[in-house]
C-alpha cells in the first residue's frame, strides 16, 4: 500500500466522537433511537457532513439516506455505509464507524486528489437496530424491494406507538426518493465485531464471508389468573409456566444441536405479574440463529411444536406471531477475497468468519455483490455503553475499506 492514499486517523475519530454527541449518556454511550429527536439531530449533523464533501444527498421514502461522490464515468456507484440508530444503552461504533468511515473514504481520496471512475456511494440506513419498530434491518430491507413500503411506513413503535410512516414526517426524513430497485455496483459495509472472536484470537481484521440466518418469533400463552395459595396444582392454568419450560427447552435445544446454533430467550412478561397470583398470560420472545438455514428452520418448527404440547399439558391456549425471519447469507466470493487480500498487503492479520448478527449488508446481498470487513470489539462488547474499539483499529479497518472500494470503483 506504499503511496497509496490513507484515511486521517484522527478525522475519523472526531467524526465519530462528534456524532456520539447526539443521545448522548451520562457516564458515555448513546441512546438514539430510530426516528427520535436525537436521531433527527444526528442525521442533521451527518448529511451536513455529506454536502460539505460535495456529496449529491438523497432521501428515499423510508428515510435512508444515501450520498454520492460523483465518478468519471456515468456507472452503477460503489458503495458502503451503515446506520446511526442505535438501541437505548448503545456505544459510539456499532453502525456509526461504518457511515463515518465511508465518509472518510470520500474525504481522503478528495485530499489526494483522487477521482474514481464510478461513483462512490456512503449510505446510512433507517431502523437498522429495530429496537423501536421490528423488523430490524427496516429501512435495507425496503431500500432492496424485500418489505413493502406501505407495511414499513405502517409499522408502529413499540415504545410510544407512533408509526413510522408519521415519525419520519415529523422529523423530516420522508423523503421522495424511490425504493425498491437500487443502482449500485456493489456494497462493502466495515463494522466493528460485536463478539469476542477478533479480540480473543488477536486478529486484526475479520474477513466475513456471510451472515447466519436470524428468527424472531413471539409466543402468548394464556390461561387463567387465579390465587397462587387455594388453587391446587392439577386444576391450574398457568401459563407462566408453559412459558418457562418452554425458555428452557430453548437452552436444551441449543446444546442438542451444536455447532452454530444459537437461541436466546429475550424478553418473558407475565400478567397480573405479582407473587402470589398464578399468571393468566405470559409473551416472551425467541431469537434462534444459525449459518445453516436448514437447521435453523428445524429448530423453528421443534421450539414451535414444543410450545404447543406445552400448552396442552397446562390447559392454556398458545398463539405466536414472526417478528423477523431472514435466510443465511453466502456474501460475493471475489469482493470477500478482496478484503482478505488488501487487508494482508497492509501487514495485517485476517481471520475468515461469519456475522453473529444482522447488518445492511445482508440486505444489500439480494442486489449486488456485497462483503464485510470486521475490526475487534474489545472484550466482545457491543450494545454497551463501554463498546470500545481502539484508535489504531479503526484506523486499520478503515484503510482496508479505502483500498476494496477503491480498486472496485476503478476496475475495467
Amino acid at each position: 500500500m506504499t503511496g497509496a492514499p490513507r484515511i486521517n486517523g484522527p478525522r475519523l475519530l472526531q467524526r465519530l466522537a462528534d456524532l456520539g454527541r447526539f443521545g448522548a449518556l451520562p457516564g458515555g454511550g448513546t441512546n438514539r433511537l430510530a426516528l427520535s429527536d436525537a436521531d433527527r439531530a444526528a442525521r442533521d449533523w451527518t448529511v451536513q457532513q455529506m454536502r460539505a464533501l460535495d456529496m449529491h444527498v438523497a432521501i428515499d421514502a423510508i428515510g435512508n439516506v444515501l450520498a454520492t461522490c460523483a465518478g468519471t464515468a456515468d456507472l452503477a456507484p460503489v458503495a458502503t455505509g451503515s446506520h446511526i440508530d442505535t438501541v437505548r444503552t448503545g456505544g459510539l461504533y456499532d453502525g456509526n464507524y461504518g457511515v463515518m468511515a465511508g465518509l472518510e473514504v470520500v474525504a481522503a481520496l478528495r485530499d489526494a486528489g483522487v477521482r474514481t471512475r464510478r461513483p462512490l456511494q456512503v449510505a446510512f440506513f433507517t431502523n437498522e437496530e429495530g429496537a423501536r419498530f421490528q423488523p430490524d434491518m427496516l429501512g435495507s430491507l425496503v431500500h432492496v424491494g424485500g418489505m413493502p413500503l406501505a407495511d414499513a411506513l405502517a409499522a408502529v413503535a413499540v415504545d410510544d406507538g407512533a408509526t413510522l410512516g408519521a415519525e419520519l414526517a415529523r422529523i423530516g426524513y420522508a423523503g421522495t426518493a424511490p425504493v425498491g430497485a437500487p443502482r449500485v455496483d456493489s456494497f462493502v459495509e466495515l463494522h466493528i465485531e460485536q463478539g469476542p472472536v477478533l479480540d480473543r484470537e488477536g486478529v486484526d481484521i475479520g474477513v466475513v464471508e456471510g451472515v447466519q440466518g436470524i428468527c424472531w418469533m413471539e409466543f402468548s400463552f394464556a390461561g387463567h389468573s387465579n390465587h397462587a395459595g387455594t388453587t391446587p396444582m392439577a386444576l391450574r392454568a398457568d401459563a407462566g409456566m408453559a412459558a418457562l419450560r418452554c425458555a428452557a427447552f430453548v437452552h436444551e435445544l441449543v446444546a442438542r444441536y451444536g455447532g452454530r446454533q444459537l437461541g436466546t430467550v429475550g424478553a418473558v412478561t407475565f400478567q397480573p405479574n405479582l407473587i402470589n397470583v398464578i399468571a393468566g398470560r405470559a409473551t416472551m420472545t425467541i431469537d434462534l440463529r444459525n449459518t445453516d438455514g436448514t437447521l435453523l428452520r428445524a429448530a423453528q418448527a421443534e421450539v414451535l411444536a414444543h410450545a404447543r404440547r406445552l400448552a396442552a399439558e397446562h390447559g392454556v391456549q398458545f398463539s405466536h406471531r414472526s417478528l423477523a425471519d431472514f435466510a443465511p447469507v453466502q456474501f460475493d466470493a471475489a469482493l470477500v477475497d478482496s478484503v482478505e487480500r488488501h487487508a494482508r498487503a497492509a501487514g495485517l492479520s485476517t481471520l475468515r468468519m461469519p456475522s453473529g448478527a444482522g447488518h445492511d449488508a445482508q440486505m444489500l446481498a439480494r442486489v449486488c455483490p456485497t462483503a464485510m470487513v470486521f475490526v475487534p470489539s474489545a472484550g466482545g462488547l457491543s450494545h454497551n455503553v463501554r463498546e470500545h474499539t481502539d484508535a489504531r483499529q479503526l484506523e486499520q479497518g478503515a484503510n482496508v475499506l479505502l483500498q476494496v472500494m477503491l480498486e472496485r470503483a476503478n476496475r475495467a
